[in-house]
């Protein structure tokens, strides 16, 4: 690409089915962020839920909305909701970080589940990478940061009207 991308060069659209692999591929590799460990010890099930199977189950489940954001034809960003309330996956490419497409799909996942009548708020596991991210999307922490099953997060909350 000659000119530098920018989150109005998002193409934002639903996932299919036949996305899963290269949905699974591109969260895969940043899921270290998420990792306790380097070698990723006790995050079995947190790797096999990004295993294509499992993503074209999220995708195909009528319990997520999933969405996914393209730059001239490349996967650069994905996005997905579970029950109209909890960021399940939000991962943008490294090489595509601070152009605004995480705000982009955020903002998607956001008004698609307002218009489906969420009242409640939002909530997130965050990376402890993103949680700044995610702050600045007006999500607040809920409690300590955790370490469970292999993987460290911060729990937060957004409220629907943010």
């Amino acid at each position: 690409m000659s000119v530098k991308p920018t989150s109005q060069h998002l193409l934002i659209q639903p996932a299919q089915e036949s996305d899963a692999p290269s949905v699974a591929e591109m969260i895969q590799g940043v899921a270290h962020y998420f990792l306790a460990t380097p070698s990723a010890a006790g995050a079995e099930g947190f790797l096999a839920s990004l295993s294509p199977a499992a993503i074209a189950s999220y995708i195909n489940s009528p319990d997520f909305i999933y969405v996914l954001g393209f730059i001239e034809g490349e996967l650069v960003g994905v996005a997905a909701l579970r029950d109209n309330q909890h960021i399940y996956h939000l991962f943008v490419r490294p090489n595509f970080h601070r152009l605004g497409i995480a705000n982009r799909l955020w903002q998607q996942l956001k008004s698609q589940a307002i218009a489906a009548g969420n009242t409640q708020g939002f909530t997130v596991n965050s990376s402890l990478f993103a949680v700044p991210v995610y702050a600045g999307f007006g999500f607040r922490p809920t409690g300590e940061a955790q370490a469970k099953n292999g993987i460290h997060f911060q729990p937060m909350h957004c409220p629907a009207g943010t």
